[in-house]
């Protein structure tokens, strides 16, 4: 079963939660994790359990990104917000640069999320590369 994690800005869950309706038969086969009011919301939209995390400023962005250096996220939707402030942008640039690192889909915006939802790989057994990092972890031995 894949993982997927949900974040959404406060300006941008109504988005998300619109988008998260109108694919609501691919969620439900998929294992949900979400960071506070999102998760909630999620929950109530798709009458489906969602694990959820700390508020995003509160830490919720770092417990998924945890997730992921744990290779217990398979996929990463964030609708974020570019055009307002926000005093975690830090924890959001690591959870984004996590997702890189570790290899995992990641979708910012509604197109992205719709492309990797409608991508002939999620509905196969699509199995990502994940990174080596023995090299790193000896460099100093």
């Amino acid at each position: 079963m894949k993982t997927i994690a949900l974040v959404a800005h406060d300006g941008k869950k109504a988005e998300l939660l619109e988008w998260v309706r109108a694919h609501a038969d691919f969620f439900q086969d998929k294992q949900l994790v979400a960071t506070g009011t999102t998760g909630r919301l999620l929950n109530e939209a798709l009458n489906k359990d969602v694990m959820c995390l700390a508020s995003g400023p509160l830490g919720g962005d770092q417990q998924i990104g945890a997730l992921i250096a744990e290779q217990k996220i398979d996929w990463l939707v964030f609708f974020w917000d570019p055009l307002s402030s926000q005093p975690h942008d830090p924890d959001v640039k690591a959870l984004i640069r996590l997702a890189v690192v570790w290899n995992i889909p990641v979708a910012c915006n509604k197109a992205t999320a719709d492309f990797i939802v409608t991508s002939s790989l999620t509905g196969q057994n699509y199995q990502r590369t994940v990174p080596d990092f023995s090299q790193h972890n000896n460099r100093l031995a």
